[in-house]
């Protein structure tokens, strides 16, 4: 491998380190952008959320035939109309729905789907076919599409400690931030501080360490900027004190401060439910739906909702049938969420689940995912979808 290749490859060079323009100061840039553009916030559940007892189709016969003992009673369903409520995990969203700030598009997924947690994961996130294999995910390749404001490294923010496939373009990448004044006060450390100011672009060849030199310099000034601007707002909307939570509240910070940042992406775990399934995924929804809520009041009452876009998505949901160890196997179709105050069509976008005509036991997708994207793309980012996502998609019609 050649060294350039390593770093490029390295936590340093693809999380919160890799930034797009060598020494340009982001301060300055961010004189000349403009105010009021429309914000993307992407909500990864992994590990396969089971989508069945997620929304449930609680007035269909056979879910409660093909799950005996880990279907959500039907008193226990938050109803949203005859057909389909949310798990009572889920309750806080009820008045998000009945506001109609939520929508929910079942059966999404893609032909010849795989069951692999890793090879699923990455073809959400590649907006790949299922026998394709992408280095470059669709958040990245937006960045590289470029539309006229994807100059700077902070449009696509991570709010983690490393950088997803997703966010990881061919000659951008987004930058993750867990913590904007941790990332601070990291890069003011001495060492690193002269490292960025000892070398310029004299003797910064692309084919030595360069890169490397480049990388830092572009963190420092990223950092500064980050933490500068993030700084002058304090989020006054209450946030359950979990790690979902702590995420979606420094996400308002961000979108509240005046960030000139178009998509940010958080991720919550522990949805691989094959033993016990109850206890365990009603734990992680309540974490995300208690989080959910109160980042879209926040940004209600801060007149950030109207330009803001939620999705959530998992790589996949479960199969339709239980299991023998009171929990579900890894299946196929799942349905998707999308939040946002200006949403076209709020409410259940499309019919509930076919639980009479399976696939060898599992749901089949009737919306493919990429359709999904493509109405992000298009109609909320100002990105030609086929730019993106290597051919043409129609797109929805949500927003």
């Amino acid at each position: 491998m050649k060294r350039r290749d390593f770093l490029r490859n390295t936590a340093l060079a693809s999380g919160a380190l890799m930034i797009p323009a060598f020494l340009k100061p982001f301060e300055a840039m961010a004189m000349d952008g403009i105010t009021g553009y429309k914000n993307l916030v992407v909500i990864q559940l992994s590990g396969g959320n089971d989508g069945l007892n997620t929304v449930v189709p609680y007035g269909n016969d056979i879910y409660y035939q093909k799950r005996n003992t880990i279907a959500i009673n039907k008193p226990d369903v938050i109803t949203l109309n005859e057909m389909q409520g949310l798990n009572p995990a889920l309750s806080s969203l009820k008045e998000i729905y009945d506001q109609g700030w939520m929508s929910i598009i079942n059966s999404v997924g893609y032909p010849n789907p795989d069951r692999s947690h890793f090879r699923s994961m990455d073809i959400w996130q590649t907006g790949s076919e299922s026998n394709q294999f992408l280095t470059t995910g669709w958040i990245g390749r937006y960045l590289d599409a470029n539309c006229a404001t994807c100059k700077n490294p902070y449009t696509a923010i991570e709010v983690d400690d490393s950088l997803s496939l997703a966010m990881k373009g061919a000659k951008m990448k987004g930058i993750a931030v867990e913590d904007p004044y941790k990332l601070y006060q990291t890069t003011r450390e001495p060492f690193f501080k002269e490292l960025v100011h000892d070398h310029t672009d004299a003797n910064l060849n692309e084919d030595n360490l360069g890169y490397l030199y480049k990388t830092m310099a572009e963190t420092y000034s990223s950092a500064s900027y980050i933490q500068q601007t993030s700084k002058t707002y304090q989020v006054t909307g209450e946030y359950p004190a979990t790690p979902m939570g702590n995420q979606l509240k420094t996400v308002s910070k961000f979108i509240n401060s005046g960030l000139q940042t178009r998509v940010y992406y958080v991720s919550l775990s522990g949805f691989d439910t094959h033993v016990n399934q109850q206890n365990q995924q009603e734990r992680v929804l309540k974490i995300y739906g208690d989080a959910v809520t109160a980042f879209i009041k926040d940004l209600k009452k801060t007149g950030k909702l109207d330009d803001t876009l939620v999705m959530t998505f998992s790589e996949f949901g479960r199969r339709v049938e239980q299991n023998a160890s009171n929990g579900t196997d890894h299946g196929t179709a799942n349905n998707v969420m999308i939040f946002g105050g200006k949403l076209k069509k709020a409410g259940f976008y499309n019919d509930a689940p076919d639980l009479a005509q399976l696939d060898n036991g599992d749901l089949k997708y009737a919306v493919d995912f990429r359709d999904v994207y493509a109405t992000l793309l298009d109609k909320w980012l100002d990105v030609n979808n086929s730019q993106v996502l290597g051919q043409s998609f129609k797109g929805l019609d949500f927003v």
